[in-house]
Order: C-alpha cells, then structure tokens, then sequence
C-alpha cells in the first residue's frame, strides 16, 4: 500500500524510532529516505499491505509509523525492516540498529549521541544534568512520539543514567 503522510497516522500508530549514531548530511538522508519510501511502499505482513509512514528529524532520527487499524506488522515484517535498515548501515557509514545509545541535546542545542556508560560519565561531570533535553527512542506509539520524544532527562528513563 502506498505510504501515507505521517501526521495523517492515528495517535495510536506504532512506531520504531531508529537513531542515526553520526548526523546525515543532505544526501546521505535523501539516500536513506529512498530507500525507506522504497520498502515502506511494498511492506506487508502475511500478503497483507501495510499502511505506513516515516519522517526524518534533527539529522539523526528516522521514525517509521503503522496504521494498526488496517493490517498489523507480523515478526517477519519487522525482522524485514530491521534487516533492510541494517543493510544501509555501511553504505552510510553509520548505525541505525545499534541498541545502547543514548541522544541528548547539548547545550549549544546540537544532538549528540554516546553510549550509555559516556552519558553517565558526563553527567558525573557535571556536563549533563536532569535537565538536560534528551530523546527518548524507546516510545512505542505515535501519540507518545509527539508528546514525549525530547523532554528533559529527569523526565525520563534517562533519570537513572544522571
């Protein structure tokens, strides 16, 4: 099925965020969003096609969402998604697949990506604090997304790692 816009997704969609380890510059993330609207526009799970969307922000993040009232993603169809964004990865030159990052904005406002054990550290340091907006890649709903996705570390999961 043909790809939708993604602010026409319910609030109830769900989604994947996937977050980029380095920033993509322009034609990096134009190839990525090719080859994503290429996929999306044939996804389907058991024969059945699946009604989806993606959007690309802060350099970093690629958030694919699906219309579950329609048809719903089945294990292959992920296990596709993921296996499609991870062949990107190289010709890239970046993650998108890796688990165990941590995105947070700094305080000149750009979004840096560490593992988490560096995120600790620097909070340690006194170079990220509770309030320090951080993104949270873990959200399951497209509601979520749009109300939770970059909020303050004492706001969320984060707060654990400050």
């Amino acid at each position: 099925m043909p790809m939708v816009t993604f602010d026409a997704l319910p609030d109830d969609a769900r989604v994947w965020v996937f977050g980029s380890r380095d920033p993509l510059g322009d034609e990096l993330a134009a190839s990525l969003l090719r080859h994503v609207d290429a996929y999306l526009d044939v996804w389907a799970a058991h024969g059945e096609p699946l009604t989806s969307a993606r959007t690309w922000r802060d350099r970093h993040f690629l958030v694919i969402g699906l219309d579950q009232s329609t048809a719903g993603a089945s294990g292959c169809s992920i296990d596709a998604l993921f296996r499609i964004l991870h062949g990107l990865e190289q010709p890239l030159g970046t993650s998108l697949v890796t688990g165990g990052l941590v995105f947070y904005r700094d305080a000149r406002g750009t979004v840096q990506c560490v593992d988490r054990a560096t995120f600790s550290a620097r909070a340690r340091a006194g170079e990220i604090d509770g309030d320090t907006p951080v993104f949270d890649t873990t959200l399951t709903t497209l509601g979520e997304l749009r109300e939770q996705f970059e909020r303050p570390a004492n706001r969320s999961w984060h707060a654990q790692l400050v």
